[in-house]
Formats: structure tokens, sequence, C-alpha cells
């Protein structure tokens, strides 16, 4: 009976083991993604000083902590709004729903947004934006928060990996126009996950 036991307990963590590493694959792909996007020259944003120097983005250590199952809960008849950016360019968006999760023991909650402007590109009719800022925004990530992409979930749980933020276009290039992260989207925790400051020349 303990032997069976114990093997059980071993296949277990055997498979939460392996799923922890098929995770962490999908994000280094990720993070490579990105430094291939940024390192050619015909789709960087970059500019052509910065593109001189780059060598890649800079990130955080990846945790899993960070990569969190959030509680879904749609919040339908709210009113469109105009968000803010970093030029006079305010896209029209809808908050379409809640993220409640914890991080170390802390309740954290962020709201998601859907475009009310139909997507040019195809597939991208279920995309949900959440543009969030957190202690570690203007300390150790830029200062203008850091985004996410999720797309509607099918029940009341969604998975928000932190891992995968990324900046704004407009934390490396002044030419861009950037959505402002809402204030209700400022978390009061350090989300050291994803993408860094980048640091130009």
């Amino acid at each position: 009976m303990k032997y069976t036991l114990l093997l059980s307990v071993f296949f277990l963590i055997s498979c939460a083991a392996t799923h922890q590493r098929k995770i962490t694959k999908k994000v280094v792909a990720h993070q490579t993604s990105e430094n291939e996007h940024f390192l050619d020259k015909e789709k960087t944003i970059l500019t052509d000083e910065d593109f001189k120097h780059f060598s890649g983005l800079e990130f955080y250590p990846i945790d899993l902590k960070y990569r969190v199952k959030a509680k879904f809960v749609r919040t339908p008849n709210e009113i469109p709004f105009l968000m803010p950016t970093t030029t006079e360019r305010l896209p029209e968006y809808v908050k379409y729903g809640e993220a409640h999760f914890s991080v170390d023991g802390n309740e954290l909650e962020l709201a998601l947004y859907q475009s009310t402007a139909p997507y040019d590109e195809a597939g991208y009719e279920d995309y949900l934006f959440l543009p969030f800022t957190d202690l570690t925004s203007g300390d150790g990530s830029y200062g203008g928060g850091r985004f996410l992409d999720a797309r509607i979930p099918r029940g009341t749980t969604i998975i928000l990996d932190f891992n995968k933020a990324y900046n704004p276009y407009c934390a490396y290039n002044h030419k861009y126009s950037c959505p402002i992260p809402p204030k209700e989207n400022d978390l009061l925790v350090r989300i050291e996950a994803g993408v860094k400051a980048f640091n130009g020349h």
C-alpha cells in the first residue's frame, strides 16, 4: 500500500515537473521570437541608432509563480470609453471583464479591454487587451507600464502569464502612439516577470 502511494506521489510530481518544463520552454520560445523581431532590420521598431547597438531584450528570470490561473468575471453593459495614449490619439475600448487572482498572498484584480474597432487582421475577433502597471514600473520595468495579450475564455478561468509581459512600442521609439494603462490596472505589487525597461543608446 505504501509502495503504491509512493509511486502515485512520484508520478504526480514527475507530471508536474514535465508540465512546468513545457511551459518554461514556451516562454523561452516567446522571448526568442521577440528578440528575432527586434533584430530583423525590416521589422524592427528600434531607431537606427539603437538598432546599431542592440543585442537583445532584457527579461526578468522566468518564474512560474507569475503564471496565474485567474477567475474571469464578465462585465456586460460597460460603456465604451476613449483610452488616453502618449499622443493625441484616443482609441475606443470597452471593459470586457475582470481577472481575479493572487500573487504571494496578495489578492489582485485586472480589467481586460476589447477594442470597439474591428481588427484588420483575421483571427483577432476574440482578442482582449490587458495593459497594467505595477511597482516595478519605473524601477526595473518601463515606467509607462506593460501589456499582456489574452483571448476571450470559454469558461470562468483565464491564464495570465506575466512572463510574457511586453513593453509598448513607445518604450523603444517615441514616434509610436501607445495606450496608457488605466488607473484601475495599477497593481500595488512588484511583478518581476516579463521584459525589463529598455535602455537604448
